[in-house]
């Protein structure tokens, strides 16, 4: 049986043939990428309590979306955080939650990355492009653009990408503080956060970019084969 991955995915309006309707939905790369990294995905929407789910589910995505609520981390929105949803949220900290109780691995992209960080403490970057040092992170608001990292030494991110490589930019907001959380990855052009992960568990870390995009099966491979053991 090859390992069950959850997906989250979020609930927007879209548009697809003739219709136009709110639609729970995510971008296929995660979906292609999972069945390629020899796992069977399986989406999860932001419905309430969904913990239900995870005794049917061998490893957990949070995956990349809009921002998340201020309130998580202590803040009031600032002027460019005008998409964000603390239904959301709630849904996929209680999945985050529930799963590393279980021993589920977990892998945060992006957004998902944010919100493990802000669940150990940590705070965030609400925008880069007026954050002093930070300005010129890399492209955002359907734009991508493209940097490298350095992984930290012992890092399992290193381990299993190397110690520098390339990664995509499509955020316009950043991990200030991992909290708890071990900083695996920075930005070798200006040192924002880029990777992190929990060394007290089996498998649990967020990157900043998406791999699915730029074909880091690696890391998606790491997290079928940590699901396959549990």
């Amino acid at each position: 049986m090859k390992p069950v991955i959850g997906i989250t995915c979020f609930m927007r309006d879209a548009n697809y043939g003739n219709w136009e309707r709110h639609a729970a939905i995510l971008p296929s790369a995660y979906v292609s990428i999972i069945n390629e990294a020899g796992g069977t995905p399986l989406i999860i929407p932001p419905s309430g309590d969904m913990t239900g789910i995870l005794p049917l589910i061998d490893g957990l995505v949070i995956s990349g979306g809009p921002d998340l609520s201020p309130e998580n981390y202590g803040q009031e929105p600032g002027p460019m955080t005008i998409e964000y949803f603390p239904d959301q949220d709630q849904t996929e900290m209680d999945l985050v939650n529930s799963a590393i109780d279980m021993d589920i691995p977990v892998f945060g992209v992006c957004r998902g990355m944010q919100l493990l960080s802000v669940m150990h403490g940590g705070s965030m970057h609400q925008h880069l492009d007026t954050t002093p040092g930070y300005e010129s992170h890399g492209g955002f608001d359907g734009v991508e653009s493209k940097h490298d990292v350095v992984a930290e030494d012992g890092s399992k991110l290193a381990e299993i990408m190397g110690k520098s490589f390339t990664v995509n930019s499509t955020h316009h907001q950043g991990v200030s503080d991992a909290g708890s959380l071990r900083v695996s990855a920075k930005a070798t052009h200006d040192g924002l956060i880029e990777a992190v992960e929990r060394t007290d568990v089996r498998f649990c870390m967020g990157v900043q970019w998406h791999p699915e995009r730029i074909g880091h099966l690696g890391l998606y491979r790491a997290l079928v084969e940590a699901a396959r053991g549990s």
